[in-house]
């Protein structure tokens, strides 16, 4: 497998991940891929540094700030 392929391979790896989590995960927990851009660079080691950030602060109790108290989980997962 050449070079190039193997990024084209990884930023599809990544993307997929990237869908998961914004269909899974509040709004603002993930920054959008120009942001990351901007925030941590351009290669998919940057795009997978934003995407771990994103689901250690949902898995680490951050969740709840991006809910309202009113709402449960399960109704914002559906």
């Amino acid at each position: 497998m050449e070079a190039p392929e193997t990024i084209q391979n990884a930023w599809a790896g990544l993307k997929l991940v990237r869908t998961a989590i914004e269909q899974t995960c509040p709004a603002g927990v993930l920054p959008s891929e120009e942001a990351v851009l901007l925030l941590y660079g351009p290669e998919p080691v940057h795009e997978g540094e934003a995407l771990a950030k994103a689901i250690i602060e949902v898995n680490a109790g951050g969740l709840s700030r991006y809910f309202h108290s009113n709402q449960s989980v399960g109704s914002r997962l559906d």
